[in-house]
């Protein structure tokens, strides 16, 4: 047997368990392929940490993620919790405390789009042809983090958006270096026109230029970016830009290809990863193998890619693409000609 990579694999809630079995047995498959091995080890998060023991990211959970080569997450959220304001105690706390106990600073959403699910994206056919992108958000600083507050009895509210040259620049080198491993082309994304926090955004990356003289750089406000993703999404190439910025424009993106439930997303950090799928815990299908498996296992191939089984990647990608061009597909993308969720993940498994 070759190499061993220690994997810490959150389930988590809703569909998250069974999404996340079949990305393990397609990493199954590459063990068996590739000779590697992974040592899976289960962790709680979210509600059903909460059940347990009380706390959305117990401590065992953060030592054993930090124990591990690279992280694999289902979903996080239960509707009890959405529906009573007053509880203390939320599942999606332990998501924000595993991206800052882990230092992952960097998400990484790709968006491609697939002729197979076409029909289902509300952009025009002739649009969506080689829309292949890469969104890297910043995830740990900005208006979500900063300080927060209100005085004048209540009646006056404030969000601080503060950004360090720091911050920028270890977020901006992996973007750019994104760029050069493809089309070689970033577009910077901000408000520079009014936002003073944009502005060194701006310099920074205008500075970082220099050191990668191959990348082509353009810069666009976000209110122009929000309207070239649906106008003319192949125009992107890599996309860098700041936390609420990329949280918006990244859910705009996820409805391009069709389905939320094919995108996979990495958030990276200096010494830690964590892959996961960018769709929700969809309580409601919970337990009934109909969710769609494809944004884990795709979330698996990018674990493959970092931990350095570039192959594996590529493999699992290509499995993925046959899928879809097979319509082996659950019933969020054909209605009335579908497989189960073990069925989707049986023929990726059998296909690499």
């Amino acid at each position: 047997m070759g190499k061993t990579f220690n994997v810490a694999v959150m389930s988590g809630d809703g569909i998250g368990p069974e999404v996340v079995a079949q990305a393990v047995k397609v990493l199954k498959a590459v063990e068996k392929k590739y000779s590697v091995s992974f040592n899976f080890r289960d962790v709680l998060i979210g509600a059903i940490a909460i059940d347990q023991t009380g706390n959305p990211l117990p401590d065992e959970t953060i030592r054993i993620c930090k124990e591990s080569d690279a992280v694999l997450l289902g979903a996080v959220g239960h509707p009890k919790f959405d529906n009573d304001p007053s509880a203390k105690v939320r599942p999606e706390q332990g998501l924000l405390k595993i991206r800052k106990e882990l230092g992952l600073y960097a998400n990484i959403r790709p968006v491609t789009t697939y002729s197979l699910l076409n029909e289902a994206s509300p952009i025009k056919n002739h649009l969506l042809k080689d829309v292949d992108m890469v969104v890297y958000r910043e995830l740990t600083g900005g208006i979500y983090f900063g300080e927060k507050g209100r005085k004048d009895e209540g009646k006056t509210a404030y969000d601080n958006c503060i950004y360090t040259e720091a911050e920028v620049l270890r977020i901006s080198h992996m973007a750019f270096k994104m760029a050069q491993s493809r089309k070689k082309k970033l577009t910077m994304v901000d408000k520079a026109n009014v936002l003073e926090s944009s502005r060194l955004w701006r310099e920074v990356v205008k500075k970082l230029e220099a050191q990668y003289p191959d990348v082509t750089v353009d810069y666009m406000f976000v209110d122009a970016a929000a309207m070239k993703l649906v106008t003319w999404p192949a125009y992107f190439d890599v996309i860098l830009t700041e936390n609420m910025f990329g949280d918006i424009l990244t859910d705009e993106a996820s409805v391009i290809t069709g389905s939320i439930g094919l995108l996979p997303s990495a958030s990276m950090g200096d010494k830690y990863a964590l892959f996961e799928p960018i769709h929700g815990s969809y309580p409601q299908a919970a337990g009934k193998n109909i969710a769609n498996p494809y944004g884990t296992i795709l979330s698996a191939a990018m674990l493959c890619e970092y931990l350095g089984l570039a192959d594996a990647a590529k493999d699992i990608r290509n499995a993925v693409n046959k899928g879809l061009e097979q319509g082996v597909v659950t019933e969020d993308i054909n209605k009335t000609k579908n497989n189960t969720t073990t069925e989707v993940g049986d023929f990726v498994a059998a296909n690499l």
